[in-house]
């Protein structure tokens, strides 16, 4: 399925500032700068893969498999989509890193 160029930007956009907003408001709360940055490739692997989290554990090969396969077929605007997820989830890190050493303090 091809996708138009106006919605490869929004979603850009979109998992950008969805995943920054989460970083940013897990990082205030758990007061642990890179939670996001490092949680992240989980959720990403969740998004690509349609096997269940028990089957990794249960049936491995074929899971790390059909994982493994799933990230090779990925087209360039998925890949484009998630890295910005990862990009806003660094962001996040990051701002937060800066505001706290310029002296704001969140909870």
């Amino acid at each position: 399925m091809q996708m138009s160029i106006v919605v490869l930007i929004i979603s850009i956009v979109l998992f950008f500032v969805l995943f920054f907003g989460i970083g940013f408001i897990l990082n205030m709360l758990l007061r642990m700068s890179w939670i996001m940055a490092v949680i992240y490739p989980f959720v990403a692997i969740f998004i690509i893969d349609k096997v269940s989290f028990i089957e990794y554990f249960t049936n491995s090969k074929a899971a790390f498999l059909d994982l493994g396969h799933r990230l090779g077929s990925l087209a360039t605007a998925d890949v484009l989509i998630l890295s910005s997820g990862l990009a806003g989830a660094i962001a996040a890190g990051l701002t937060i890193k800066f505001l706290r050493k310029n002296g704001y303090q969140m909870f």
